[in-house]
């Protein structure tokens, strides 16, 4: 085999400089989850699991889907559930893909044209970043969650014959805050400019039932496109983007990452069903709520809010600068058994380094207050 290529090389190098090397491991499972996406803690779930194997056995397919959704891999379970989804979601109709990266990179690949304008929260996920440098859209960053910047550079962009688009998240993955969405949806209908939502960390906690926070708000018929995803407080994998029918059909027909792969696979679609009966009950979504409650009343209390970034989410962010100096308070803290992870640069720009805090429906408010009392100790 030749040798790895030199320049390659030095971009690991480096990495292992800036101390940012990433790697793989298995966690601890005996130390507390404060890290994982999980938030309603379904990726465990046995009611979930066993309810999955009951829609299955339906299906005379059981592993995988046997082609792409144009051929042979589309069931009734994927239509059947595409559509329950959608209801739940107050949504016109959906579209499964096989992730939150898919969904973004099949969406603004396929919806964006040449004469177009895109405008990006300067936050957004990197998953949709990737989507717009497949399309030849013009695309354009303005100021996190700043209506006036957003404004600004709409009125700047306007024109008559091209289509607008801004495109933000609901709760934003690194920090954890809310996007202003019923400022941002009114001022795109007052400019006609059409506005996606991903609801990737907002699904499942915000919502009477874990709807998201576009239907908290009820801000369905101002959205043009929603993208879902499910490996987050669904406990599962895949995606969904919700719309119109027409939009519907236009990625059905134009989205390379929806046409171009294996249809995701039966077990998956119907660990998704399983997974919103559960959603649909309401318990987890409400124990939840109580808990990101209660963490930023021990925050108040112990005076440490000052040194996190405002959050109404299960993302709490711990501000720590440097990546050494994360490193090493994250290690300390996973010593006296709690898992959470340090965030660091290049992921986040230098100096804004920060511990992940992930809050869950199963974590014990003794656990929240033991957490709280030694972060006090890193101040």
């Amino acid at each position: 085999m030749r040798e790895f290529p030199q320049s390659l090389k030095q971009k690991l190098q480096i990495r292992q400089a800036d101390n940012a090397f990433r790697f793989l491991q298995v966690e601890d499972p005996t130390l507390v989850d404060f890290y994982s996406n999980d938030y309603l803690g379904f990726a465990k779930s046995l009611s979930i699991s066993e309810l999955t194997s009951n829609i299955l056995q339906v299906y005379e397919v059981q592993n995988g889907s046997t082609g792409s959704r144009l051929i042979s891999g589309t069931h009734d379970l994927h239509l059947s559930v595409e559509q329950e989804l959608a209801i739940f979601h107050k949504a016109d109709s959906g579209l499964l893909y096989n992730s939150g990266y898919d969904a973004n990179l099949g969406l603004f690949s396929a919806i964006l044209q040449k004469n177009d304008v895109l405008l990006f929260d300067e936050l957004i996920h990197a998953s949709v970043r990737d989507g717009i440098r497949l399309s030849s859209a013009k695309n354009y960053k303005f100021q996190h969650n700043n209506i006036t910047d957003l404004e600004t550079k709409i009125i700047r962009f306007k024109s008559l014959d091209r289509n607008m688009y801004v495109v933000i998240e609901a709760v934003y993955s690194m920090d954890g805050d809310n996007a202003p969405l019923q400022e941002i949806a009114s001022l795109c209908e007052k400019h006609q400019v059409y506005l996606i939502v991903d609801e990737a960390h907002s699904g499942g906690v915000f919502g009477d039932h874990g709807e998201g926070l576009v239907c908290e708000l009820g801000l369905s018929s101002m959205i043009f496109a929603r993208i879902n995803t499910f490996g987050k407080a669904l406990g599962c994998h895949g995606a969904i983007v919700f719309g119109s029918n027409e939009l519907r059909d236009y990625l059905i027909n134009f989205s390379r990452s929806f046409i171009y792969t294996t249809a995701i696979p039966l077990h998956t679609v119907a660990t998704i069903k399983a997974a919103f009966v559960e959603l649909s009950k309401g318990k987890a979504s409400h124990l939840l709520k109580e808990n990101i409650s209660h963490f930023k009343n021990q925050l108040v209390f112990s005076n440490l809010s000052k040194f996190f970034i405002d959050s109404s989410s299960a993302i709490q962010c711990f501000m720590i600068s440097g990546n050494d100096h994360v490193k090493t308070v994250a290690s300390e803290i996973q010593e006296k058994g709690f898992l959470v992870k340090p965030i660091m640069s290049p992921t986040v720009p230098k100096g804004q380094e920060r511990l992940r805090i992930c809050l869950h429906a199963h974590n014990s408010k003794q656990q929240i207050n033991d957490l709280v009392l030694l972060l006090t100790t890193f101040i």
